[in-house]
């Protein structure tokens, strides 16, 4: 059941237009004044807003600016309601953000149809989204709805990708944001003298080739997949949209693709700062957080690819995983590694 939050300082017109309301299957909150009804708000996020525009201690003006200011109320779709039919009324209303401006006096029809109406193109994006299962489809249905994209891409498509295969190659103009549906893809990087750095490991769940969007500018490295993988495509019109066009909808993606920058910065303070088995300690464990923490769950990374990661030699890292085999850390074969004792690893003072 959707909640409307009806403002109104008359009486009578409160009392009324809330029992049509009721009586349309809405679960109603009343307000005497501005004041009130944003405390209500704050107290219950309603679904939309029906405002008197004229009140005593806070008018319907001042309650729409402090929605919009206010993260928690912020997009909450707004209905003023008012007995003033002034054009330049009207205006002032609209440029605040108001969704709808009806007239009193006003029949039923007319208010339940621009409340029916609001209520079925608006769509609230949601806190969080589980990219691990549907939430990128989800997203972007919400962005486009909230943000009126009407032009983003629907094409949802997963894209195969081969094992070893080369997804972008360094110096290449970007054309798209991809995601992970399945398997892994590595990001990397070649010095002058020809060594590979992996930059980035990213499974599903995760977005990768963003950066260059970003910057205007060729890809500073090469994606290559791991595994097995399926890829989805964000086309570059669609990313800039979902950044730009709508600012909800931009912080949101903002919000999506931030956890990977700071993973990076701070694998290039630990490959500046941290001791080698410090370095070998922390990528176990994060890739022991993705690969699940089940009997039968494993690393399965070559040792050039784990030692691309670290920032150092393959030799100092099979030596650095062997004395953590000895001390009982983790558990090693030829195409896997076990971590066995986490706790241990993460509070090691190397």
């Amino acid at each position: 059941m959707k909640t409307i939050l009806l403002i109104e300082d008359n009486a009578i017109i409160r009392e009324n237009t809330a029992e049509i309301l009721e009586l349309a299957g809405y679960a109603v909150h009343t307000a005497e004044n501005g004041k009130v009804g944003v405390a209500r708000a704050l107290a219950t996020r309603p679904d939309l807003v029906v405002c008197d525009i004229m009140m005593p201690v806070l008018d319907g003006y001042g309650v729409l600016q402090i929605f919009n200011q206010n993260p928690q109320l912020a997009g909450v779709p707004f209905i003023f309601l008012t007995a003033k039919t002034e054009r330049l009324d009207q205006r002032r209303g609209m440029e605040l953000g108001a969704d709808d401006y009806l007239t009193k006096p006003f029949d039923e029809t007319e208010l339940l149809s621009a409340i029916h109406g609001r209520l079925a193109r608006f769509r609230h994006l949601r806190p969080e989204y589980d990219l691990h299962a549907e939430g990128l489809n989800e997203f972007l249905d919400d962005a486009r709805t909230a943000g009126s994209l009407a032009s983003l891409s629907q094409d949802r498509r997963t894209h195969p990708v081969r094992r070893k295969q080369d997804i972008y190659l360094e110096g290449d103009d970007p054309a798209r944001v991809y995601f992970v549906k399945s398997g892994r893809v590595k990001t990397v990087k070649t010095t002058a003298a020809g060594k590979e750095l992996i930059t980035g490991l990213y499974g599903p769940g995760e977005f990768f080739g963003y950066l260059a969007l970003l910057e205007h500018g060729p890809h500073s490295d090469s994606a290559v997949a791991v595994d097995e993988s399926e890829l989805v495509y964000i086309p570059k019109d669609d990313f800039t949209q979902l950044l730009l066009r709508n600012a909800e909808v931009g912080q949101q993606f903002i919000q999506l693709l931030a956890g990977r920058v700071h993973e990076r910065e701070q694998q290039l303070l630990a490959m500046a700062y941290s001791s080698i088995r410090r370095r070998v300690a922390d990528t176990l464990l994060r890739m022991h957080e993705q690969a699940g923490a089940g009997p039968e769950a494993g690393i399965q990374l070559s040792r050039d690819d784990m030692a691309a990661i670290v920032g150092t030699a393959p030799e100092s890292l099979i030596r650095t995983l062997s004395e953590f085999k000895a001390d009982g850390l983790i558990e090693l074969t030829p195409r896997n590694i076990r971590v066995l004792q986490p706790e241990k690893l993460r509070r090691a003072n190397w």
